[in-house]
Formats: C-alpha cells, sequence, structure tokens
C-alpha cells in the first residue's frame, strides 16, 4: 500500500471512528481504526516484514508444519476469529512479533531458546493477544493521536538492516515492526496467552518459566543478549510476578511436551554453531574482513550445506571481491535452495549487471523488488531503464527508490534530479520576493535539488501602474550550490499603494523558475 493513501486512510479512520468492545478484554474503548484496515494491512504487510527480518525459514519445512499447528491450536480457543497465520524467520536473533490481522511470526533464534512445546505456546499466545486485543492497531492510533497523523516513513527510519532499504508500502512494515508495546498491553499478553494456554490443555506455568528465564537474562547476567532483541517485549520481575499470579488462579496441569518440542527443533540445535559461524561472518564482512567473512561462509557450509543464507554470504564475498562469475555460481545455488527471499535475487542481479547480462539483471531485480522494495533494487532498475533509453521508466524507479534515506535512496535521488531538472525546474527551485528599501523588487531563489545548478531563469510577472501587466525574465549570474540560494536583485518596482502597504504589491508579483540545469552539464 502506498504511504500516502494509507495516511489518507488512517486520518479518514479517525473521523468515522468511535468506541467499540475490545474482544478480548471486553472493556470498551476508542478505536479509531477499523477491523478492515487491521486486516487489510497485516495481510499486505505480512511478507515484506518477513523479508526485511531474514525471510522465511526453509531449511526444515516439517519445523514450520509443526509450529503451525501449536499456533492454530492457540487460535481455536482465542477470543477473536481472525485469519492467524505463523511463520518461523530465519534470524538467530531471539524473538517474535505480531502484525495486526493475527499475522504472527517466531525466529528461528528463539525456538532454539525454548523448553518444550509448552513453552512455544506461550510465545505464540502472547503474540495472538496482541492481534487478537488490537496492540498494534493501538500503537498507531497513539501516534494519530499525538501527532496528527501517523508519519510511517519517520517509522521506517528506525529500521536497521534490511529494513532501513525499504521504500514505499513496505515502511509501513518497518513501522509496525518498530513499534514498542505499552506495560499495560505486555500484561494484558501475558495475562490472557496463559489463559489460551489452559484453554489449549498447555501447562500455563511454561509462561512463568520462560519469563523467569528471560529476567534472568535482563538482570546483567547476559542483559547484551537481549539488548535490541526484545526491546517491545520487555521481560521483568513484574512480569514474573503476574504470571505467577495467574497461574495460580488457573486449573492445574497441561501438557509441557517437552520431549516431542526436542524432537522437533533437533536439526536447528544440530546447526546452531554453523548460523552462528554465519552471524559472525556477516560482522566480519560489514567491517570489511573479507578474508575472515569467506572462512565463516565456509566453516557454515561444511556443517550444513543445505542453507541458502551460508551460499549467500559467500555469493556477498565474492562480489566484494570482484569475482563475479564465482559469486554468480553462490547466488544460483542460494536460489535453487530458496527462491523466496529477496536478497539473493538484488545480488544476484547486481552480478549479472557487472557481467553486461542487462535482461538477466533487469529479471533477478524485478524478482527482488516484487518480493520487497528496496532503495538499490529499484535505483539499479532506474539505472537499467535510462541505459536502455527508457527515460520515463527510469524516472519512476528513481522516484521510488529516492524515498530512501539510504545511500541507494541518494544516489536515486540524483538521478532523478538529474532527469527532471531541465524540464521541472520549478519542482526543484523555489523563489521568495521582496522589496529592498528603495522598493525595488529582489528575489531569494532557494535550490532544494541534490545537484549544483547554474543558467538559472526566473519569470517575473507584475503589475505595473502605467503600463498593465507586464512579464519579465531574469538570469542569475552563477550558480547554487544543493541546498543553497541566490538572491537576486530588479529594477522592478511594483506599485504599492499606502493604504494597502508593501504586502498589497507583493501579492500582484509572480515569481518562478523556468530555466535550470545541473551545473556539470553546462
Amino acid at each position: 500500500m502506498h504511504i500516502g493513501f494509507w495516511l489518507v486512510w488512517v486520518v479518514a479512520a479517525a473521523f468515522m471512528g468511535g468506541c467499540a468492545t475490545n474482544p478480548v478484554t471486553g472493556k470498551r474503548e476508542l478505536s479509531l481504526v477499523s477491523e478492515v484496515w487491521e486486516l487489510q494491512v497485516g495481510a499486505e504487510q505480512y511478507g515484506p516484514a518477513r523479508q526485511m527480518q531474514g525471510g522465511d525459514f526453509v531449511l526444515d519445512p516439517e519445523l514450520g508444519d509443526y509450529v503451525v499447528g501449536v499456533g492454530r491450536r492457540l487460535a481455536a480457543v482465542s477470543d477473536r476469529g481472525l485469519p492467524y497465520e505463523f511463520v518461523v524467520i530465519n534470524d538467530s536473533t531471539p524473538n517474535a512479533w505480531a502484525l495486526p490481522g493475527g499475522k504472527i511470526a517466531i525466529n528461528r533464534g528463539l525456538l532454539s531458546e525454548l523448553n518444550s512445546e509448552a513453552e512455544l505456546a506461550a510465545v505464540l499466545g502472547h503474540e495472538i493477544v496482541h492481534s487478537a486485543a488490537r496492540h498494534g492497531a493501538k500503537g498507531m492510533q497513539r501516534g494519530l493521536l499525538m501527532q496528527g497523523a501517523v508519519l510511517a516513513a519517520g517509522l521506517a527510519l528506525e529500521g536497521e538492516g534490511y529494513a532501513a532499504l525499504a521504500v514505499g508500502g513496505a515502511q509501513l512494515a518497518a513501522g509496525l515492526l518498530g513499534q514498542r508495546y505499552s506495560r499495560e498491553d505486555e500484561l494484558e499478553a501475558d495475562l490472557y496467552g496463559m489463559e489460551y494456554l489452559a484453554r489449549a490443555n498447555y501447562d500455563p506455568r511454561a509462561a512463568v518459566t520462560l519469563q523467569e528465564y528471560f529476567a534472568s537474562l535482563a538482570d546483567g547476567r547476559e542483559s547484551n543478549w537481549l539488548e535490541g532483541l526484545f526491546s517491545s517485549h520487555p521481560p521483568s520481575a513484574e512480569r514474573v510476578a503476574a504470571n505467577e499470579a495467574t497461574a495460580r488462579r488457573l486449573p492445574p496441569g497441561g501438557e509441557t511436551a517437552e520431549e516431542r518440542y526436542r524432537r522437533k527443533i533437533a536439526r536447528i540445535l544440530e546447526t546452531r554453531e554453523a548460523y552462528g559461524a554465519y552471524d559472525e561472518g556477516r560482522k566480519a564482512l560489514a567491517e570489511g574482513d573479507l578474508d575472515g567473512a569467506l572462512a565463516l561462509a565456509e566453516k557454515a557450509l561444511a556443517a550444513e550445506p543445505g542453507e541458502a543464507l551460508f551460499h549467500g554470504l559467500r555469493g556477498d564475498v565474492r562480489l566484494r571481491q570482484s569475482r563475479y562469475r564465482d559469486a554468480l555460481i553462490n547466488y544460483d545455488r542460494a536460489l535453487s535452495r530458496n527462491d523466496g527471499f529477496f536478497d539473493f535475487y538484488l545480488q544476484r542481479g547486481t552480478v549479472r549487471r557487472e557481467l553486461g547480462d542487462r535482461d538477466g539483471a533487469a529479471a533477478d531485480l524485478k524478482a527482488s523488488v516484487a518480493l520487497l522494495p528496496t532503495a538499490p533494487g529499484l535505483n539499479a532498475l532506474g539505472d537499467l531503464a535510462l541505459q536502455g533509453g527508457d527515460v520515463e521508466g527510469a524516472r519512476v524507479f528513481f522516484a521510488q527508490a529516492a524515498g530512501s534515506p539510504s545511500e541507494a535512496g541518494r544516489r536515486a535521488a540524483l538521478s532523478l534530479a538529474r532527469l527532471d531538472l531541465p524540464h521541472h525546474p520549478e519542482r526543484f527551485l523555489t523563489v521568495r520576493t521582496a522589496l529592498d528599501r528603495d522598493g525595488y523588487l529582489v528575489m531569494d531563489v532557494v535550490n532544494g535539488s541534490p545537484l549544483a545548478v547554474d543558467r538559472v531563469a526566473v519569470k517575473v510577472s507584475y503589475g505595473d501602474s502605467g503600463e498593465g501587466w507586464r512579464q519579465v525574465t531574469m538570469v542569475l549570474p552563477g550558480g547554487i550550490v544543493p541546498g543553497g540560494q541566490a538572491l537576486l536583485k530588479t529594477r522592478i518596482r511594483p506599485p504599492i499603494d499606502r493604504e494597502s502597504g508593501v504586502g498589497k504589491a507583493l501579492q500582484g508579483v509572480r515569481a518562478r523558475v523556468v530555466e535550470a540545469y545541473p551545473a556539470d552539464e553546462g
């Protein structure tokens, strides 16, 4: 969904909204967004959110089916019928999240930290409540009330990694993932999540042991392990105590299914060291240690050659080394193991472009942005379109990419300005008018483009008391740097009515930039 359209939708919902009964708590509360909004946003943003978190974990389909089964068991006893979906994300970060409309994910890294199916159920039950009780929607609603509108693009700036590259509607997914739940929301999700455990015949004390474990990690012993990971679900002694009180009033017993759980997660436990090597390899690559990153990729592949991410890491190293044909082989192998992750297409498209395969590069880049629209992908497509003579297509791609604060977004903004400036200079340069102490018109020309410009021409229309309406075009001496401004003095003296004053005189002046060119093209 386009961000602008989404904002209009939310604002419209604010005028149509009112009070509604929370389907989980039974309380009457303010509701500015509709269920239709929740369902549509959740459905549209679930895919991009998964992509920017690392993509789905596809190495062990049986594990994914197992998590779906536990989730459905809990959803069946929840207080709100939603189109619930559950997926395992291929990321070592121990985390889980929920989008509006019942779209829930749990990371591979969190699964390896749990000890039983009941603890898994505690995590999923907690996330189900966040969706069912509209906590994510209320978070957006709070932004609407505080700011007058939710600045989704601003929320997206908080994202890291892949999220920071997302543009367009995918920025909304970044904003939803970056939300922080309130203390009341967390306690509410714990309480009703435990009730769902009991209804589904799981031992509700699993929620107690889980929070005790996380609280002990956050208590200083391994606080770095949680830094930035559970920021949206902070563990605390208060939550442990509240869960203890809830467990005492719920019926005792219920399944824990520890042995079954250990069997189901056996493969991710066996490959835990390989994923650790991969994560360290990613850090090494980011720090420019190509040899170290390659060695860690090889270590990971030796332990688990079936994981697409490991082949992707080796390809990224080869790409940085300009060994394009080797990188192409690595990305082919990654895609043969997982053809549903945007980054493999993005990187292979980059390699194919370097090898001169423009058609193959375009196909890969389009597949990449279909999964997750990113500034690097769209900017590269703009470059390819421009090379092929499709100026209008290039303009569209650059305009989409320019919405990102990333380096690729900056390059796209430059390319867009270079294309549009000669044809639509008024989109980039503005004119402010004033009168000097002698009553002559002066104009301040502001360059809002990312390019230095010269040959700037300004057309001025004004009323002349003796000769009627006049127009004149004036050329600015010299150029203007990006974000800079230049003063243009004239010999024009708009008539000033003594009663109306200067303001009335300037109302009769119209000035706009009609010509400007990038300075390096002159």
